[in-house]
């Protein structure tokens, strides 16, 4: 069971730490009572944060179980998606690129 949080690729690196901590309360706040977000936030809480161009992340928003979140710094564009924990995700997750740091 896992939570995966899903970044802009355009998104510049020093803002995704934060931008990921937000998305990760945000989901719980939001899922708190979800019985898989129970489940995940009473084990190890695994969380996996993703790339996504527009495409995609346009096409994930298709989803369920989501929260959006923006950046004030980037007039309150779309910045990230994190979705409720679960076991099983939908194929779509299997081909993002995971996160790295590149430039900090």
């Amino acid at each position: 069971m896992k939570m995966y949080i899903i970044v802009k690729d355009n998104i510049p690196d020093k803002l995704v730490p934060v931008i990921t901590a937000h998305a990760s309360l945000s989901c719980y706040k939001k899922f708190q009572e979800n019985d898989n977000m129970i489940k995940w936030i009473n084990g190890i809480f695994k969380k996996v944060v993703c790339l996504a161009n527009e495409i995609e992340f346009d096409k994930l928003k298709e989803e369920i179980d989501f929260v959006v979140l923006t950046e004030s710094s980037l007039e309150n564009k779309e910045v990230c998606l994190a979705f409720c924990p679960r076991e099983e995700y939908s194929k779509k997750f299997k081909f993002l690129k995971m996160w790295t740091p590149q430039n900090i």
